[in-house]
């Protein structure tokens, strides 16, 4: 079940029933299942206190994700920040919306065991983000 909620933001506009398809083909594609995911939208206010209260950062970041997998079924607490991801969207000259759909299916892909701590790992996240962008049409 995946589950969208919003802390001191309207929440985004998003084609609930396709982008759920679209995650949960996305997701088999590394044998994963859904179990239950909550996306949470949130200003920059609030993903800056999730830092530092859970991770010890003092810095914004368009997301955070809380990892609660169990085997091959996919659960975690999805925080996002629509402050940064308008803001990462001017900045890299694409539609909030294509910026939007990046960054949630980054935080599935952070689930499917994909990291992004490294210049490398880095380069396969946005590869791997880039096909599965490919794949919202499919959905």
């Amino acid at each position: 079940m995946i589950f969208y909620t919003t802390e001191n933001v309207k929440a985004p506009k998003l084609e609930k029933r396709k982008t759920n398809v679209w995650i949960k083909t996305v997701a088999e594609k590394y044998d994963k299942k859904i179990g239950e995911i909550a996306y949470i939208f949130c200003d920059d206010a609030k993903i800056l206190e999730v830092n530092k209260t859970y991770l010890q950062h003092d810095y914004f970041t368009d997301i955070i994700t809380f990892d609660y997998c169990e085997g091959a079924v996919l659960n975690g607490d999805i925080f996002i920040s629509l402050d940064t991801v308008r803001t990462n969207a001017q900045e890299f000259g694409v539609t909030f919306e294509n910026e939007l759909h990046r960054i949630l299916i980054h935080g599935i892909l952070h689930l499917c065991g994909q990291e992004d701590k490294t210049p490398e790992a880095r380069l396969e996240m946005t590869r791997k983000e880039n096909e599965a962008l490919q794949m919202i049409t499919l959905a």
